[in-house]
């Protein structure tokens, strides 16, 4: 089950299609969705979980708690607004588009892809971008 919370003012406009994008992104790794949270917040609010829960005196565009059993994907992903949209200048990017990275970037973590070394986040990068290719929208 894939779920949405919102502690700002934002909202996602079609959640069924990023449930089951998301839902697809799981399965192309051949893993198996348990419980995903997504949590979309404000600058403040990520500030406050980095500190409290990571000690670290600073702003992230995302937060993963990790809940994976197995090939049982299942987290809390914890998402600044406000981080994707100062992203969007960074990167040379579009709002939807760096949304959907970091809602990528979270689910594969969970699927086992680290971002800490070069090597790692070239790998990282590449495949947010196959996942993010996988987003269809049915009109």
């Amino acid at each position: 089950m894939i779920s949405f919370n919102y502690e700002t003012n934002f909202s996602l406009d079609n959640e069924e299609e990023y449930t089951s994008w998301i839902s697809q992104i799981i399965k192309s790794e051949n893993k198996e969705l348990g419980e995903i949270t997504y949590i979309f917040c404000d600058d403040e609010y990520l500030y406050n979980i980095n500190m409290q829960y990571l000690n670290h005196d600073t702003l992230t565009d995302i937060i993963s708690f990790d809940y994976t059993e197995g090939i049982v994907i299942s987290g809390d992903i914890f998402i600044s607004i406000e981080r994707v949209i100062d992203n969007t200048a960074d990167f040379n990017t579009n709002f939807l588009s760096e949304l959907k990275r970091v809602m990528a970037h979270g689910v594969l973590h969970y699927c086992g892809y680290k971002d800490k070394t070069e090597e790692d986040e070239r790998l990282m990068r590449k495949k947010e971008e196959e996942k993010i290719n996988m987003f269809h929208v049915e009109l």
